[in-house]
Order: C-alpha cells, then structure tokens, then sequence
C-alpha cells in the first residue's frame, strides 16, 4: 500500500472511530436529531475514506492531482462532520434547515457552520471528480492531462 492510500485509511478508520464516539453523546447535545446526523457523517465519511484508500493504487493521477485528490478528501470529511457535530452543540440551522428546525444560533455561529460545512461539500466534489479521472485514466480510456 502507498504512502497516501495508508494516510487516507488511517484518517478513515480514525473518523470512523470518531463518529462512532459521537453516537455515544447525542444525548447530550442540544440538537440531538443533528447530532445524529453528525454521528452517521462520521461513520459514513470514515467508510469514504477507507474506500478512497483502498481504490488509491488503482488511480492515474499526475503526481499534483493525486496530492489534492488526497487532501480534499480527507479535510473535507472532517470539515463535514466538524461542521455537523458544531451545528448539533450550538443549534444552528441555517445550513441544514430540516435537521436543525426549531433550532438558531447567532449569526456567527450559522456563518461558521456554514462555511465549514460548504468547503467540506466543495472539497468533496473535487475529490470525488479526481478519483472518477483517476481511475478512467487507468483503464485507459484517457490519458492523463488530456480530454
């Protein structure tokens, strides 16, 4: 296994680990329905990002690529289950409206919740589109750096 597929397993397994731990104090959160949320988001991403790494061997991405690939996709997991886990602590709702309803935090708090859980969304977007070209690129239906 490579150096960044072990990194982004490793990432993987401990956020997985993390929102498994997050499961454990919904009920002490203000928001415990976006708490559950945060809970199944660290699970699911921590599951994302072990995918990610298995596949990463199977990749052909120019060496820049695969390093943005790499840390979009694990800063963006986080950035999203932070994201969640600090909407359910302080209640805000404006980003997630259905799971936050009856919920608001002051206006720095939902800008925060906000931004964090928008650049964790464009981050993985972006890493998800690199491992879709990276792995089209293996199997070569294209080469890398054209189209």
């Amino acid at each position: 296994m490579s150096e960044p597929a072990r990194r982004i397993c490793l990432h993987g397994a401990v956020l997985f680990f993390v929102g498994l731990l997050n499961g454990a104090i919904i009920p002490l959160l203000t928001n415990t329905r976006m708490g559950l949320s945060a809970h199944l988001a660290g699970v699911q991403n921590g599951m994302v990002l072990l995918i990610f790494g298995l596949l990463w061997q199977h990749l052909g991405l120019a060496p820049a690529r695969e390093r943005l690939a790499e840390r979009s996709a694990v800063l963006s997991m986080y950035a999203i289950w932070a994201a969640l886990l600090l909407a359910a602590i302080l209640g805000t709702s404006g980003a997630t409206p259905i799971a936050g309803a009856g919920y608001t935090g002051t206006a720095v708090q939902e800008a925060l919740v906000t931004a964090l859980l928008s650049a964790g969304s464009g981050g993985i977007l972006v890493a998800a589109f690199l491992v879709i070209l990276g792995l089209r690129a293996r199997s070569g239906k294209e080469l890398e750096g054209t189209s």
